[in-house]
């Protein structure tokens, strides 16, 4: 469930240093925001944030760009962030199918979707993150190396999830439908608050890692 929307949230967030605006010319022009060189990873759909700021917090090397459609949730992972400050996240409040206009080609090393909306009803199966034209995106942003890393407790969006990667032609590398029960994929992996919450439910949590070539 999301939040309620919070009168003056977007206001704060245009206002927010940590916040990139949509009017910012930021694409092919990441490295030089971050005013390095390092990979740069994102999260569509990062929620509050903890996900995305635990990862930036363990790798100071890489760059993370955590992406959120809603304000009220955005201004949470803001709230979050200035109390114990991060240089290598930005946050952006967008709708994920504009990814394009803020990402140059082959600019982004890895994306994270994490407990994405499963839009359950056929005819708004475009809509889910993990369709067929949304990886068409992906594969526009992502270097050649560059992976996707996906997670969800929903069964029928992961399978629809492992079809679209196979029709539009990309590698999975690895899968399993029990991540907590899996020694090798569980392997330094970081809870989203979502997966804290299914996982202590009793709920098995997928995950899949693929890549365009």
């Amino acid at each position: 469930m999301r939040l309620r929307n919070i009168p003056g949230s977007r206001e704060v967030i245009a206002e927010n240093k940590y916040c990139i605006k949509e009017t910012e010319p930021t694409k092919g022009k990441w490295h030089s925001i971050f005013g390095n060189n390092h990979p740069i990873h994102i999260e569509i759909g990062m929620g509050k944030g903890k996900f995305i700021m635990t990862l930036a917090r363990l790798n100071p090397q890489t760059n993370y760009i955590g992406i959120e459609k809603y304000s009220s949730v955005l201004l949470r992972g803001l709230q979050k962030l200035e109390e114990d400050p991060l240089d290598n996240i930005r946050f952006i409040r967008m709708d994920a199918e504009d990814i394009c206009q803020m990402f140059d080609m082959d600019e982004v090393d890895r994306i994270y979707l994490n407990f994405s909306d499963p839009w359950p009803k056929d005819r708004h199966a475009k809509r889910r993150l993990t369709s067929r034209q949304f990886l068409a995106l992906y594969e526009q942003i992502l270097k050649k190396d560059g992976v996707l890393e996906f997670k969800t407790d929903n069964v029928n969006l992961f399978d629809f999830s492992l079809e679209e990667i196979k029709e539009a032609e990309w590698q999975l590398h690895a899968f399993t439908r029990d991540l907590h029960h899996d020694d090798a994929m569980n392997q330094g992996n970081v809870m989203t608050e979502y997966e804290e919450r299914f996982s202590a439910k009793g709920n098995p949590i997928h995950k899949f890692i693929a890549s365009r070539f």
